[in-house]
């Protein structure tokens, strides 16, 4: 819904929000005004009650007036956070995040660490930008890590920060250096993609799709789509600033992240797991109080005593104070409801794939996973916002309680009807639909009299295959070219590698193209073009983004360079533009009084980790 929306004015709603943030921070550890909005007697929503008992183990707290930075960070932005994600997408969450903005810090300072390669090729050393290698640990396994590191938040919420703001404050503080020191020794969004807490409550609500963001694989921006990493050039144009440092990649494409790894045993852990480590949080407060007024109230975001309370009894059951300090209560409790979410969605999986099959209906286990999957989110969303936020609901009207709880059950149940019956079979047909859209279009075939006033754009994927079959003008040989191009670019785009060419399957069938036509045109491929089938040569769609990315900002440069005032650079410039003149390397396009520009290159070839063999390819493109 807002992928589209310019970067210069989502840099300015990320520099507010990130302001306000700060400033809350700042609060938890000054802040002399809002502690007198709870007094007693002031008429206010947030005063205090004395004569309200809000009991823990049978006791009564004692409640003073109290600083309201806590409260708003876990009463209010931490609940907006989870119902942006499920509306509106990761798309506009990590457009605003500001923990992803502060991230980028070091690259918008340039000082972001540079490694060391030598060119298999030229055997030259060259530095590019520090990314998270493919086969390392961390690539394996940060899914466990961030979960983990979530896990140890919660756990920390309830032991040292809900209410103890000194605590808080610096918890934030530290979590935003650890996103800058990320941010210096990896490009791109490696604090998002590897190490943030927030990615797995991010893949529970976003993926596959928000109710209301777009849709990349239909998009007609294919270099940039959703959250993707994106800059303003001098010349003011919006470009990708994509350096593949994860592949799939969430912020390119939710929904292929989601297919492509729905079937790991990772994403089982995460989505079941996630469950029961949701459900053990907000347990674990009437667990440890003996009641649930504890919760509701809210006294637990501004306890006086939260520290002093860690070897006290952490388990109150059938009123009884059970003798497991609360500093390891924590942790066995969240861990047992994890576990037990775990082990229940797995059971509860095998027990509706038996279901399934008692019924004839013969689904794959993709598509059993994915109303799993689909099932937890909606049920997880609903129970998190019978707690999430609930303490500053209470004070207001009852009317307003009510359409609060109506509207999220409206809003959740609607991502529920929109993702129940998606698939990957399905949002392949879809991908492959845009593809043939728009070779009905570059082929300038009549289809006006077939579209009653609409435009192809217009056409969902089902009615561009009708448009397909019933369009005279479109003759076996013009079908045969429309495939060979949709076959060529999505191989090109790291849509398809050669190995899994049978995704195109429901494409031949629908414009009644046979096998060995297939093949004869594959083989045309490989005569035009050999590293395009080469298994070696192929690249993952994040790769070629970050490969167009780079051919971009080298174009823009380039015209940058013809439209301003030549100095020295002159007539051979302006015939490497024209074509006159072969393009080998950046460094030809040095001249004498050019240095300043040459570096500029040579930034933008370490940023992208551009090879020379990439180098040379994307030149002689420009010069072709």
């Amino acid at each position: 819904m807002l992928a589209n929306t310019s970067e210069r004015l989502m840099h300015r709603v990320r520099w507010v929000i990130t302001l306000a943030w700060l400033l809350l921070i700042a609060s938890l550890f000054y802040d002399p005004i809002s502690p007198s909005l709870t007094y007693p007697n002031r008429g206010s929503l947030l005063q205090i009650h004395p004569e309200v008992c809000v009991a823990v183990q049978g006791k009564c707290l004692e409640v003073q007036p109290y600083a309201l930075g806590a409260p708003i960070f876990w009463g209010a932005i931490v609940p907006v956070a989870i119902a942006i994600l499920l509306v509106f997408g990761h798309e506009l969450w990590r457009r605003i995040c500001p923990l992803s903005f502060l991230s980028q810090i070091p690259r918008a300072l340039g000082w972001q660490r540079q490694q060391r390669r030598t060119d298999p090729k030229t055997g030259k050393v060259r530095y590019e930008l520090a990314k998270v290698l493919k086969q390392s640990w961390l690539a394996r396994y940060h899914g466990y890590l961030q979960f983990g590191l979530l896990y140890l938040g919660l756990c920390s919420r309830i032991l040292f920060i809900n209410a103890n703001r000194l605590a808080l404050g610096t918890f934030l503080l530290l979590t935003i250096l650890a996103a800058v020191v990320v941010g210096y020794l990896y490009g791109g969004k490696s604090w998002c993609q590897y190490f943030c807490p927030m990615a797995p409550v991010q893949s529970i609500y976003a993926e596959p799709r928000g109710l209301l963001n777009s849709t990349a694989h239909e998009s007609d921006r294919q270099i940039i789509t959703q959250s993707m990493c994106r800059i303003v050039t001098q010349d003011g144009k919006e470009q990708s600033a994509c350096v593949a440092c994860q592949s799939p990649c969430i912020d390119i494409d939710a929904e292929r992240a989601y297919w492509q790894s729905i079937n790991t045993p990772e994403q089982q852990q995460l989505y079941y797991g996630y469950v029961g480590l949701v459900i053990g949080y907000f347990v674990y407060y009437y667990l440890y109080a003996g009641n649930w007024n504890y919760y509701f109230s809210g006294v637990w975001a501004h306890e006086n005593n939260q520290l002093a309370t860690l070897l006290s009894p952490g388990l109150y059951l059938f009123k009884r104070a059970i003798g497991i300090p609360k500093l390891l209560a924590v942790p066995l409790t969240l861990g047992a409801f994890t576990i037990a979410g775990y082990k229940l969605g797995q059971k509860l999986e095998k027990h509706y794939k038996a279901y399934l099959r008692r019924r004839q209906q013969f689904l794959s286990q993709e598509q059993v996973r994915h109303r799993m999957f689909t099932l937890c989110t909606f049920a997880i969303f609903n129970f998190f916002f019978i707690f999430g936020g609930r303490p500053l609901i209470l004070l207001l009207p009852v009317p307003i309680q009510y359409l609060y709880t109506v509207g999220l059950t409206l809003l959740s149940t609607l991502w529920l009807a929109r993702t129940w019956g998606r698939s990957s079979s399905r949002y392949l047909h879809e991908s492959l639909a845009h593809r043939l859209r728009k070779q009905l279009s570059n082929l300038q075939l009549d289809v006006s009299r077939f579209l009653e006033g609409r435009s192809l754009d217009d056409l969902t994927a089902e009615e561009v295959y009708v448009l397909a079959k019933v369009l005279p003008d479109f003759t076996k040989e013009k079908r045969l070219q429309a495939y060979k191009q949709v076959l060529q670019e999505s191989i090109e785009q790291g849509y398809i590698n050669v190995n899994s060419l049978e995704v195109l399957q429901r494409l031949r069938y629908e414009l009644a193209i046979s096998d060995d036509e297939h093949h004869q045109i594959l083989s045309n491929l490989g005569i035009e073009n050999p590293q395009l089938l080469d298994p070696n040569k192929q690249r993952s769609h994040e790769d070629w983004l970050r490969l167009e990315s780079y051919r971009e900002m080298v174009e823009s440069t380039l015209n940058l360079w013809h439209r301003r005032p030549a100095k020295g650079l002159g007539a051979d410039l302006l015939d490497v533009v024209g074509g006159s003149r072969e393009i080998e390397s950046v460094q030809d396009l040095a001249i004498e009084d050019t240095s300043e520009d040459e570096e500029a290159l040579r930034s933008l070839k370490r940023e992208y980790a551009i090879t020379s063999e990439e180098e040379e390819q994307i030149l002689k493109s420009l010069d072709n």
